[in-house]
């Protein structure tokens, strides 16, 4: 992808993401997702989280592309040695999230991230979007073995778009045609 691709897929999903939580009852928002444990509120919180780790990602991977091969494939595998941890944290997280922020909050929070995140796409090299590293596979299923920082940009979209079949908002079913679909 392009960094204008990238940018054009932050600008939709910042839309979206607006969207469903400016069109979303309170009650919608409390009600389960379909196959994870968080409610449609919680989860939303969980798909902004996608864009916050990236935001702090891209400085991990220009400095372990710096270093041998080695030492982001150590770094991932102590990482993956964790993945349960992580988890159970990832999931806590994304209980309080939207009662620390508020659904508001969640909205400012997602369009100064995803205009932070076009400005710094657009501002890098081939190169750099071309250097990598290892990362942790058990952590997340759009995480690849090895990872370039334009793979790292793109990231957070499709797990954006992963976690939106699992809202059982009213919008994303008529989006759908109907119930939501399991990934």
């Amino acid at each position: 992808m392009t960094p204008d691709e990238i940018a054009a897929e932050l600008d939709r999903v910042r839309g979206d993401f607006q969207t469903l939580l400016d069109t979303a009852t309170v009650a919608e928002l409390r009600q389960p997702t379909e196959g994870t444990k968080w409610n449609n509120g919680q989860l939303l919180f969980h798909m902004l989280f996608g864009y916050l780790l990236v935001r702090n990602l891209r400085h991990v991977v220009r400095g372990f592309s710096r270093l041998p091969d080695t030492a982001s494939r150590g770094y991932a595998a102590g990482l993956n040695a964790g993945t349960r941890p992580f988890h159970v944290i990832n999931y806590a997280g994304s209980l309080g999230g939207p009662r620390a922020l508020g659904y508001p909050g969640m909205i400012r929070l997602m369009d100064h991230v995803a205009g932070a995140l076009q400005a710094a796409v657009r501002g890098e090299s081939d190169a750099a979007l071309n250097q990598g590293m290892y990362f942790p596979v058990g952590w997340d299923p759009y995480f690849k073995h090895y990872m370039t920082l334009r793979e790292v940009y793109h990231y957070p979209t499709q797990h954006y778009e992963h976690h939106r079949r699992q809202l059982t908002l009213p919008s994303t079913r008529e989006q759908t045609g109907g119930e939501p679909t399991q990934p």
